[in-house]
């Protein structure tokens, strides 16, 4: 691969309006109801000042191309296959429905890296998102590039061995199924067009997924919700979460937390038991 240091401290901002219609249309997506005060709960940020590249200038699996324009903000890594791998979140106030929003963005790191499937490219993006001209998150999110599978390539995950997740150990429990309306409805709400949410034979036939798969920060909106039915909506101040493993869609989910007192740990698993996401967060 290049020399991606010139992409290091790029910066781009846009800006955005937490309008009623979209604060309505997040609340419907995930079943819930509005506030007396109009602060909408934590997560509904990911759905802000969200890519709007044309159509024209989006690549195969539906993200926008990335080439080596000075305009371009993320470098042009020639491994085609991108995820969410994590983030680490602050949140400082929360975000009120009408308020006007803008996101600063920078680029902090590009780092190479051999994995089992071959190589590997990092990108960690700072945001820093507004509302009204206060700083209200931050957020340092990790994203990974990966090489194209291959055609014969063994689908992802593998299918789920006997149901045996044990909540017990978990002070708290949500089961679900997410289902592809839930996924195509999140997609639109964050403007997303990569095709592994929607597309099952892209899914499948090209990037070897055993069926549509469920967005990270869709798991984490839903975590969010869980802290939030225990602890109150917008009661924390940082959460963490890092993708283990896909999650698909129509297969069930566990979402869990435990309250350890200064940390509070958080996680979604198959019914295998297997780990999905991982994720921690602390009270303000």
């Amino acid at each position: 691969m290049s020399d991606w240091s010139t992409w290091i401290g790029r910066e781009t901002r846009a800006e955005d309006r937490l309008g009623e219609a979209l604060a309505a249309r997040w609340l419907a997506t995930f079943d819930r109801a509005g506030s007396v005060d109009g602060a909408m709960p934590q997560g509904i940020h990911w759905c802000l000042c969200t890519p709007d590249a044309a159509t024209a200038a989006l690549g195969e699996d539906g993200h926008p191309r990335r080439d080596d324009d000075a305009a371009s903000f993320f470098p042009p890594i020639p491994l085609p296959r991108r995820m969410w791998a994590a983030s680490e979140v602050e949140f400082l106030v929360p975000l009120g429905v009408g308020a006007a929003i803008a996101r600063s963005s920078r680029i902090e790191r590009v780092e190479e890296k051999s994995g089992a499937s071959g190589p590997l490219a990092f990108v960690t993006v700072r945001h820093e998102t507004s509302a009204e001209g206060a700083l209200a998150v931050r957020e340092t999110q990790t994203l990974v590039y990966r090489d194209a599978a291959a055609a014969d390539a063994s689908l992802s995950p593998p299918e789920p061995a006997q149901a045996s997740f044990k909540p017990g150990e978990w002070q708290a429990h949500r089961a679900l199924a997410p289902s592809p309306v839930l996924l195509f409805r999140y997609s639109a709400l964050t403007f997303n067009s990569h095709r592994i949410h929607y597309d099952l034979p892209y899914a499948r036939e090209v990037e070897r997924y055993r069926g549509l798969v469920v967005h990270g920060p869709l798991m984490a909106s839903l975590l969010l919700q869980l802290a939030g039915e225990w602890l109150g909506d917008n009661t924390l101040a940082r959460f963490a979460f890092r993708g283990l493993s896909p999650a698909i869609a129509g297969e069930p989910l566990h979402l869990v937390m435990r309250d350890e007192g200064a940390t509070i740990v958080l996680g979604v698993c198959a019914a295998d038991g297997r780990q999905v996401v991982r994720a921690e967060a602390g009270r303000a």
